[in-house]
């Protein structure tokens, strides 16, 4: 007799189950081009925080690589110069089963660089203080929005252009 009143036989959904086996930094850069190049004067930051994600199958069974890719290049709004650059590849080797074939994809490039952000967060806080900078903190990040765009971005590019009318 089966256990909980379910049919023997039956299938039952497999339970979510997603574990973080470890995280790292992959490659890491910061340039305090302003120290560099002696900018001066009043300095009014305009920081712009460019995302990139990406998401590999290990050869383990159910494990999986999410990157995150931070770029972020800090101007002087008087002038333009650039005051800091900071690159960062954070990986976050994932365990996950039970999420079907169908909505893998989007897991992977949302929910795990969600679980990833509060790193991210501390580690681009701890860089630019360490580099001779108010630490900076960066807003919460969509994920979602991010996906998004890159799949109507992917749908734009694989669509045929139109013909030239002569």
């Amino acid at each position: 007799m089966a256990e909980n009143g379910a049919a023997e036989g039956a299938a039952t959904p497999q339970q979510l189950q997603m574990n973080i086996l470890g995280q790292f930094i992959r490659d890491l850069s910061f340039e305090n081009v302003m120290a560099q190049k002696g900018v001066g004067g009043e300095v009014q930051p305009d920081v712009n925080v460019q995302v990139a994600l990406d998401a590999k199958k290990r050869s383990a069974e159910n494990q999986f690589e999410v990157i995150t890719k931070l770029t972020i290049e800090s101007k002087n709004k008087v002038g333009g110069e650039t005051l800091f650059m900071l690159e960062l590849e954070y990986v976050g080797i994932f365990n996950i089963v039970g999420v079907p074939e169908d909505q893998l994809h989007p897991f992977l490039l949302i929910e795990c660089p969600r679980m990833l952000f509060p790193f991210l967060r501390r580690i681009v806080s701890d860089v630019s203080r360490d580099g001779g900078f108010p630490p900076l903190n960066l807003d919460n990040i969509d994920f979602v929005a991010i996906y998004r765009n890159e799949l109507a971005r992917r749908q734009q590019a694989a669509a045929p252009a139109p013909e030239a009318v002569n």
